[in-house]
């Protein structure tokens, strides 16, 4: 990760943050950098004290970033983020509402990292927790061994096949997206964002400065009003728990009619986006061979197909994907 993902060389300054759950790795990654020849810190994150701190604090105070983290991102070259389990598992402790604002810093921490023009990698194994393994029918140590063997595929293959895949998802392009008996158009139009696990000067001068890891997927982004058709949607982790089926209706752009067996969860889900923001936004085509599905990062499985934008990210195997005429995904396979 430090060699190939962060091209870190000696001398360089690498932060380490990590929450509880992943501060054995984290170890690893500082004494690794020490070893090639840097300074390296460890930040953590305490999951009680976090809670507390929500909890606590007055409401004006609560995420927000302060000068100690600017500096620090400032000082950084390479940093690694291991985050803890998903903020739903605290909202049993939290109000939900609270919660989420503890983390409108976001946009800021992007700001200043993308300003200090640092090289970053989010491992997503830290989000794996009980909540997690309960969604998807795993153990902690099953979902933690999947994502970390998933990291360690070719990157240099994941890079090929992600340019390779975005030369063909371009402005303009008329999609096609047939599963399960269903059949969806849409027009693509917008940014394009590689996850090939790997942060090149290209990306960093571009402020993609921070990869996943492991990687890998690419994201294209859809024109708000063209996604017109019905799409059957498999099994998606959301953040309400595991959706086992549904089935989606757009017409212009704007999901119009939804079903499910879920139908509680999927309301909620759609329910608590605005009744005109509840657009098809983004296309995502997973590229990792080692990836499976229900492991914690389905967008990621090479042939995966998912779609954005409207309250979820709705994830379908099996599919069929051409774009501009041509054959990008067959039965779920690239």
């Amino acid at each position: 990760m430090l060699r190939e993902s962060l091209s870190v060389k000696k001398g360089e300054a690498v932060t380490v943050e990590a929450w509880n759950n992943g501060i054995d790795f984290a170890r690893v990654v500082v004494a690794e950098a020490r070893t090639m020849g840097c300074t390296a810190v460890l930040v953590l994150e305490d999951e009680d004290a976090y809670v507390e701190g929500v909890r606590r604090s007055p409401k004006d105070a609560i995420g927000l970033m302060g000068r100690n983290e600017y500096g620090l991102l400032e000082g950084t070259d390479a940093y690694v983020f291991i985050p803890g389990p998903l903020l739903a598992t605290y909202q049993t402790r939290v109000d939900p509402q609270l919660m989420s604002k503890s983390t409108r810093y976001n946009s800021s921490w992007y700001d200043a990292a993308e300003k200090a023009k640092l090289r970053g990698a989010r491992l997503t194994f830290g989000y794996i927790g009980e909540e997690m393994a309960g969604l998807t029918g795993r153990t902690v140590q099953q979902l933690t061994e999947k994502q970390l063997n998933a990291a360690l595929v070719d990157f240099e293959d994941i890079s090929v096949t992600a340019r390779k895949l975005s030369s063909i998802l371009a402005d303009g392009s008329e999609t096609s997206l047939f599963t399960g008996g269903s059949h969806l158009e849409a027009t693509l139009k917008g940014e394009t964002a590689i996850e090939d696990g790997a942060v090149s000067p290209q990306d960093v001068k571009s402020g993609n400065s921070m990869t996943y890891v492991p990687p890998g997927f690419v994201s294209k982004e859809v024109d708000p009003g063209s996604a017109t058709g019905t799409l059957k949607i498999s099994k998606s982790v959301t953040k309400l728990g595991l959706l086992k089926d549904a089935k989606l209706t757009f017409e212009e752009g704007k999901l119009v009619a939804w079903q499910s067996k879920d139908m509680p969860m999927l309301n909620q889900l759609v329910e608590a986006v605005p009744e005109e923001e509840r657009k098809l936004t983004v296309l995502i085509v997973g590229i990792n061979p080692r990836m499976d599905y229900l492991f914690g990062q389905d967008r990621m499985v090479a042939g995966a197909v998912n779609v954005s934008g409207f309250g979820f990210t709705a994830c379908m195997r099996g599919a069929d994907l051409t774009v501009g005429g041509r054959k990008v995904v067959t039965g779920g396979k690239l």
